[in-house]
């Protein structure tokens, strides 16, 4: 399709979001709906740059009024980081091609767009629009809530169970690259939230990282968030959705729970419940024809759970892509669920 800049819902920083902008955004919706304003509510600058705003039009309550919109990166780190895998990118063609498919609760898209060379927008409604609340990354869930989520992540796996397959990401690439230097860099900042006992090990993963992704990497495909910290998720009363899908692939559906419990539980609380989370997460998996071994599945599960703390590591080794705090605690939850397994040990290194 040729580029028209008239119907072209691309933008490159947050001033460019005009009312003329969000009439365009509208017209896809209904024509006949005039927008009178547009208000940007707030600015965060992460691995995206991510704005909400209120648009004030006279179309009926079906159509959100409160937007939240992303954009490619203001920082240059970031962007540094994002820019080559094309993460929004990736996003933007989950939500134009796969989403429709995928049996969890996850935010509504009013218009998506990339064109190369000249960006990439995407235009959710708020998800506070009806009242759910987004999660924040330093959120220590409950054990319900992590039930929930939990079945949720077997209803997304068994749909994708076997029908996709490996790709090599440029992500990963990148992560293999800059290894050793981001986990330097990651273990200094990080201080005391991972003791000096693991550090040759962190460093030996990273020396070795191309090895540990092969063995990752080795067990039954399906589609995996790839991303899921509390950060991530969205509560519709007491239902979990899923924000973030920009590093959405091809993957063992067990890296998800490992990230996710590495990350989303305290220690104590993960600790006590863990294996009755897996246990429930292969009971869901059977329920719907997907049949799968136990003791395969915590194995599989202790060797992922390098990945959680080594993204940890990396998030602030770049800086300003979370909160440090927040940062620093999702840190520690992560070095304790590898350390409680010896994780490193069970990818080989």
């Amino acid at each position: 399709m040729r580029w028209d800049k008239h119907h072209s819902i691309l933008v490159r920083h947050p001033h460019d979001l005009t009312v003329a902008w969000a009439q365009r955004v509208v017209n896809l919706h209904d024509s006949s709906v005039t927008v009178s304003a547009i208000e940007t509510l707030s600015v965060s600058i992460g691995t995206t740059t991510r704005i909400r705003v209120v648009v004030s039009h006279n179309g009926s309550e079906t159509l959100p009024r409160h937007w939240f919109i992303k954009l490619p990166s203001l920082s240059w780190r970031a962007w540094l980081i994002t820019a080559l895998p094309q993460l929004l990118q990736t996003e933007v063609r989950f939500y134009q091609e796969q989403v429709t498919s995928v049996p969890v609760l996850t935010p509504t898209v009013l218009a998506a767009q990339r064109q190369r060379g000249r960006g990439t927008t995407l235009v959710m409604a708020d998800v506070t629009e009806h009242g759910a609340v987004p999660g924040s990354p330093g959120d220590a869930l409950t054990v319900d809530q992590a039930l929930s989520v939990i079945e949720q992540l077997a209803h997304l796996h068994a749909r994708f169970w076997q029908k996709t397959r490996h790709k090599r990401h440029w992500e990963d690439a990148l992560g293999t690259a800059l290894a050793v230097p981001l986990m330097k860099r990651g273990l200094n900042r990080a201080g005391s939230a991972v003791p000096t006992t693991l550090h040759h090990h962190a460093m030996q993963y990273a020396r070795q990282r191309r090895h540990a992704m092969r063995f990752l990497a080795s067990g039954t495909q399906t589609l995996v968030h790839h991303d899921l910290h509390p950060g991530n998720l969205f509560w519709q009363q007491s239902q979990p959705g899923f924000l973030d899908w920009q590093l959405v692939r091809s993957g063992e559906g067990i890296s998800d729970i490992a990230y996710f419990l590495a990350t989303a539980l305290a220690p104590e609380t993960r600790r006590t419940h863990e294996r009755e989370l897996i246990e429930r997460y292969q009971h869901q998996l059977e329920k719907q024809g997907v049949v799968t071994d136990l003791s395969t599945l915590w194995q599989r599960y202790r060797g992922h759970l390098v990945y959680p703390f080594e993204a940890m590591l990396v998030t602030l080794a770049v800086g300003g892509l979370m909160e440090r705090k927040s940062n620093l605690e999702l840190i520690r939850r992560a070095t304790t669920a590898v350390e409680d397994h010896d994780a490193f040990a069970a990818v080989g290194i």
